[in-house]
């Protein structure tokens, strides 16, 4: 070993310049690699003279630490101006467009009508998914052999004992569960997915969302709940919308009432949407049975009140006239991109 050896490396490495990266890791191979130049320095150490080894040796490893901080140097400085082997970037040009994504129609709708009745002073309520059968059927006056409680309509999570657990048919339960912990008066709404063992179809799916309405307090009355529904229907439908109330039966309401909203499209005249009727069914509502006031710990004598519900695909269906209720669950773009603007009816 000569040191005119490790000062011509000492000098390479001072002079040593790279343009991109593959030059830079090019020079660290010839200078710090397996059989690089230094590395070869390294085993002719081995043959040095002992008294001649401290000498050598410092200057060994100054020369290896100067080889290796130049070069993440140069790594560094190619980083900086952007040096590379592809093509620089050229930063004027403007970039790539991302196309924004829209919320779902179902999503629209439900805050549609979050804001609506917000402005009437409905509050949100939300419960659990997988619910337990008192809050589903039993608090809300469905008899024991109710067909809502077969198999066949309801999806049980475990069955055989005297509180099934299963995923709840309605958010009529959130309305349970806000009567038992809220004190009267009580105005609130509640959106939520629900599930039932249905057939799916273009008028029907196994899952769905519903937005249920509760308003309990002295002295609520009928008349209460229709023009709540006649101001929800010209809120969402327009300021000419009507309605009409028929009979019906619920379990958790007495009396009950189906509603129809006159049909948007046709404006009453009769079209294949209303099938001719110039009527279109909504939803249902009632006044809150006492048995069911009750069983939540509400003094039925002193308070009254009414309870509707509606499922989001239908609303959603009269409002953009889509005539297949699958289309809300397949994600299918071509049909999400038409509400990246909401149209107004």
């Amino acid at each position: 070993m000569k040191r005119e050896d490790i000062e011509r490396i000492a000098a390479l490495i001072g002079d040593l310049k790279c343009k991109t990266q593959k030059e830079v890791e090019e020079a660290r191979v010839r200078l710090l690699g397996k059989k690089g130049e230094i590395t070869a320095l390294f085993d002719e150490f081995r043959t040095v003279d002992k008294a001649q080894k401290a000498e050598f040796g410092k200057a060994l490893n100054e020369l290896k630490q100067k080889a290796a901080s130049k070069i993440e140097e140069l790594k560094g400085a190619i980083v900086d101006t952007g040096g590379s082997d592809a093509p620089k970037m050229d930063l004027s040009m403007p970039g790539d467009p991302l196309e924004l994504g829209s919320r779902h129609p179902v999503s629209i709708v439900r805050q549609e009508i979050v804001d609506i009745f917000h402005k009437f002073g409905y509050d949100v309520a939300e419960g659990p998914e997988i619910e337990d059968d008192y809050h589903v059927f039993e608090a809300l006056n469905f008899p024991p052999n109710h067909p809502a409680r077969d198999m066949q309509d309801t999806f049980f999570v475990s069955a055989g004992h005297l509180n099934p657990i299963l995923l709840r048919t309605h958010t009529s339960s959130v309305q349970v569960r806000t009567m038992e912990k809220m004190d009267v008066p009580i105005r609130v709404i509640c959106p939520g997915r629900v599930f039932r063992n249905e057939a799916i179809s273009a008028r029907a799916h196994c899952i769905f969302h519903q937005v249920e309405g509760l308003y309990i307090d002295e002295n609520v009355t009928f008349a209460d709940l229709k023009q709540a529904i006649l101001l929800f229907a010209r809120e969402i439908f327009g300021p000419d919308t009507q309605i009409r109330m028929r009979p019906s039966y619920f379990p958790f309401t007495e009396p009950s009432a189906e509603v129809d909203v006159s049909c948007n499209i046709c404006h009453g005249k009769g079209c294949n949407i209303c099938k001719g009727t110039g009527w279109l069914e909504i939803l249902g509502c009632g006044m809150v049975d006492p048995n069911v006031l009750e069983a939540s710990g509400i003094d039925s004598k002193r308070y009254s009140g009414f309870a509707f519900g509606m499922g989001l695909e239908r609303i959603a269906m009269l409002k953009w006239r889509v005539n297949d209720l699958r289309h809300y669950f397949e994600n299918d773009m071509r049909f999400l991109r038409e509400f990246s603007t909401a149209p107004e009816v």
